[in-house]
């Protein structure tokens, strides 16, 4: 017999996933976009073998993460990137309703990843930019790119409409957790950050999730966008 579980519960199964202090050093560390093994998670983590794979198949369990076999090895990444929204949100969370100051080192506070989209101070001039040209309507749920925002972004080598054909959120503003603003999400957002690599306007540590401004970089954002980093 196949027992549904209602919303609530299965919310409390995935936050009580999550909040385990060695899980969630598991999932942070997958917000780069890049898969890693358990050896190397339960480092990450700070535990052994045996329990990292515990902890993995207990976030496996919840679509918190997924696996994949390459030869004798076994992949771990995020499941998809509403798993990283809602680690970004929390993140944005545990700073607290007091008055902010960011903390974030300031590599990562510049710019980063957040899961396949540009987060940080760059991805959020980048939305804001978007949003002053009228690229993007305001929008607090999803956006629509309009007309000269499509014809802007093919210009510069994103690829609007295959963004638009996957089966995931096209454009959403996700709470930056280092700004406290939004940051331009979805596949428009993943699309974007490829163009940027392809055009060697940023470069992605393999390490980290911080992303590098090149020269040619800055001169291509503010010719393009408007913005200065």
């Amino acid at each position: 017999m196949i027992v549904e579980l209602d919303a609530d519960t299965a919310a409390s199964g995935i936050a009580a996933a999550i909040g385990e202090p060695a899980r969630a050093r598991m999932l942070y560390r997958l917000m780069d976009g890049h898969a890693r093994t358990s050896t190397e998670l339960a480092i990450v983590a700070d535990v052994s073998p045996s329990t990292a794979s515990v902890h993995l198949n207990r976030l496996k369990a919840e679509n918190l993460v997924k696996v994949f076999a390459q030869g004798k090895h076994r992949y771990y990444s995020l499941y998809g990137p509403e798993v990283a929204r809602v680690l970004e949100g929390l993140s944005a969370l545990g700073g607290g309703q007091k008055k902010f100051a960011p903390k974030t080192p300031e590599r990562l506070r510049v710019a980063r990843t957040c899961y396949d989209h540009i987060a940080g101070m760059l991805g959020v001039l980048i939305h804001d930019r978007m949003q002053e040209r009228g690229w993007l309507p305001d929008g607090t749920s999803g956006y629509e790119v309009t007309p000269a925002g499509t014809k802007a972004l093919e210009l510069l080598g994103a690829d609007v409409e295959g963004a638009r054909l996957l089966r995931r959120r096209f454009a959403y503003p996700c709470l930056d957790w280092s700004e406290r603003r939004p940051h331009l999400g979805g596949s428009l957002g993943a699309s974007l950050l490829q163009c940027l690599l392809r055009k060697k306007w940023v470069t992605q540590d393999l390490d980290s999730r911080a992303l590098s401004v090149t020269r040619a970089g800055r001169h291509g954002l503010h010719e393009h966008f408007g913005v200065q980093v």
